[in-house]
């Protein structure tokens, strides 16, 4: 397995329980950023993140438009925005039209990190009741990634992880469980190592 310098996350129905058992597996020294798109109302506002934020070692956030990503640190998009992955190392927000009736849609998010980050991308697809994510992922795969799909009989809605699956064959088929302890385990490249304290 190549170092990973991203981890990409994404969900719908069911996704909130399954990030409340992920994230607690990641140590506080965990230097790899996640970016993390879960299905949301696009006119309320999230308090998505101080929830996780009390399940996780690392500090958790919503994205912003031009930020540099940052080792150690897990990024929320925002309702009502897409989140994409810039070449240049940071994120961009977007208004452009929902994918999949979905703004946040997962797709952005794991296609514009797939082409920013090839080989040293790492995607999990999660529970949620539609397909958004699963072209996405085959994009990574097909990148050279490492892609992750939640077993459809842990998934409390299993349209996603079954659409992913239709897709093609991904790296790894992980119940709810096994994805933390297998995120923890990856390969953390050197150059994120020294960055983080």
């Amino acid at each position: 397995m190549s170092a990973i310098r991203l981890i990409v996350i994404g969900g719908s129905a069911g996704a909130v329980d399954a990030l409340a058992k992920i994230l607690p597996a990641l140590p506080a020294r965990f230097a790899i950023p996640v970016a993390i798109v879960v299905h949301q109302p696009p006119d309320k506002n999230s308090v998505l993140a101080e929830v996780l934020s009390t399940k996780c070692a690392l500090p958790v956030r919503e994205a912003d438009d031009k930020e540099p990503i940052s080792p150690g640190v897990v990024y929320l998009a925002s309702p009502n925005y897409h989140l994409l992955v810039e070449r240049s190392g940071c994120f961009s927000l977007s208004v452009d039209d929902p994918v999949h009736f979905s703004r946040p849609a997962i797709d952005v998010l794991f296609e514009s990190a797939a082409e920013a980050m090839g080989e040293a991308l790492l995607g999990v697809l999660l529970s949620g009741a539609n397909e958004d994510g699963a072209e996405g992922l085959a994009r990574i795969r097909d990148g050279g990634g490492i892609t992750v799909v939640q077993s459809p009989s842990s998934a409390l809605v299993a349209a996603m992880p079954a659409a992913a699956l239709r897709l093609g064959t991904p790296n790894h088929v992980l119940p709810i469980g096994q994805i933390g302890p297998f995120l923890a385990a990856v390969p953390q490249s050197q150059a994120l190592k020294r960055s983080h304290p």
